[in-house]
């Protein structure tokens, strides 16, 4: 049997330059998704999926990611003798069962280059990777990381998020094909990143939630640079492909790419109108800007 799936590696050390000039100086792991910030909703999947042992690779400048999940005493403490104890609970999320730590990327050198970083964390256990900018909203009640290690526990192998999507958006991901071996779960045959149109080959985008083998670590290695000269963690997840060891999940759920403005202003719109405290506001607001703006937003 597989054995429990426990850390998670959540890189976040990226300019953010897609929402630039506001990341210039804040991480754009910390732009707010209604009133908590984007990597704050990423570690509570990890959290609610089980995961108890967190990894951050940060890069100079982002103090900020880790300092939001250290305590703060004396806010803490006015909060509990004001009775707003709602809103302690918002900035303490975890439970010290709940290990976080970080290492510092010197170098970015792409997404490979950072999962490489996690290698003396990792040591010789699977583990979930999830990208600090991008919210997966579960559809069902199982969060998109549990239902990665479901499948893992299934097959026994690396496991990649997938979402179907149409042909035409899917030159800007990680695309995948595969076979059906499960619900929901493929067996996957070809995987290519943001594909030209004559490269796509399937309709499943890899959807930013990835539970990797430790053997990860040795084909990064070997990895030569790929494209913008960087290492690309998917060069090497595909080399597993050949060996049938690599699964896709098709997942419950939706994608929120808070790093970029269309999908930042979008998030804060459909999580605000799900919110009964907000929705009713949000709604008179967007009547008041313009009956045919709220008629697209508000059911």
């Amino acid at each position: 049997m597989p054995r429990r799936i426990t850390k998670a590696v959540i890189p976040a050390a990226g300019f953010g330059t897609r929402m630039l000039p506001f990341t210039k100086a804040v991480p754009k792991e910390l732009i707010p998704l209604v009133d908590k910030p984007v990597i704050q909703y990423v570690l509570e999947e990890a959290v609610d999926s089980g995961i108890t042992d967190i990894l951050l690779i940060l890069s100079e400048g982002k103090e900020a990611v880790l300092n939001h999940f250290r305590p703060h005493p004396a806010l803490e403490a006015r909060l509990k003798e004001s009775g707003k104890i709602e809103l302690l609970k918002s900035i303490t999320p975890f439970s010290s069962d709940v290990k976080i730590s970080c290492v510092w990327q010197e170098e970015l050198d792409g997404l490979g280059g950072a999962v490489k970083l996690a290698e003396e964390f990792v040591k010789d256990d699977f583990f979930a990777v999830l990208l600090g900018d991008t919210v997966l909203d579960s559809t069902c009640d199982i969060p998109v990381t549990r239902q990665l290690i479901e499948a893992h526990e299934l097959t026994g192998n690396s496991v990649v998020a997938v979402e179907k999507m149409a042909v035409e958006l899917l030159g800007s991901y990680g695309c995948i094909g595969g076979i059906p071996v499960a619900e929901s779960v493929l067996l996957v045959n070809a995987m290519v990143e943001k594909p030209l149109p004559h490269e796509v080959p399937g309709e499943f985008a890899v959807a930013s939630r990835y539970l990797l083998s430790p053997e990860i670590f040795a084909l990064l290695k070997s990895t030569p640079r790929g494209k913008a000269n960087e290492i690309q963690l998917t060069d090497a997840i595909k080399q597993l492909i050949p060996s049938n060891r690599l699964n896709a999940r098709i997942i419950s759920g939706h994608r929120h790419d808070l790093g970029s403005k269309a999908g930042f202003l979008a998030a804060n719109i459909a999580f605000a109108l799900r919110d009964p405290k907000l929705a009713g506001a949000i709604n008179q607001k967007l009547a008041a800007l313009s009956p045919e703006i709220a008629a697209k937003f508000v059911k």
